[in-house]
């Protein structure tokens, strides 16, 4: 099995969030380990969160696991009714159908860095603080309507 080296890997910033939803994660950078290396089953992203920023908005998904391995700095995971300081070593596990929305916050003055484990969802993704929701394979408004 070969070695894995992240930079070998673009590193890019886009989203699919629409604005003003977008603005968010503009300081997290992903390079996706999964594709470049031939995963299909699943996809491994490493992610670079410079301070202030997000990895997602927070959210949760009806039909996929996800799981984060933090490999430096530090990162607040915010959930529903907790946040929680995460730095290197920590891990969280969010599984699938579970409503506890999550993601995590970059408060400090350094970067942070983690790896970032799940699959493209099929299924709806549920963004509780804001007006988006993830179906059908785009973004919508809660209530279903375009953007």
């Amino acid at each position: 099995m070969p070695r894995i080296d992240p930079e070998t890997v673009a590193q890019t910033n886009a989203t699919g969030y629409p604005p003003p939803h977008n603005r968010a994660v503009a300081e997290r950078w992903v390079r996706r380990l999964g594709p470049a290396h031939g995963l299909t089953d699943f996809g491994v992203s490493h992610v670079v969160l410079r301070p202030g920023g997000a990895s997602a908005q927070r959210h949760w998904h009806e039909d996929e696991d996800e799981f984060v391995v933090m490999l430096a700095g530090e990162a607040v995971l915010v959930e529903n009714d907790a946040r929680t300081l995460m730095r290197a070593g920590d891990m969280a596990a969010f599984p699938k159908g579970d409503p506890n929305g999550h993601h995590l916050l970059n408060e400090s003055d350094g970067d942070c860095v983690f790896l970032a484990f799940g699959r493209p969802p099929t299924g709806d993704c549920h963004y509780p603080d804001i007006d988006l929701l993830w179906t059908d394979g785009g973004y919508r408004h809660k209530d279903r309507s375009s953007f």
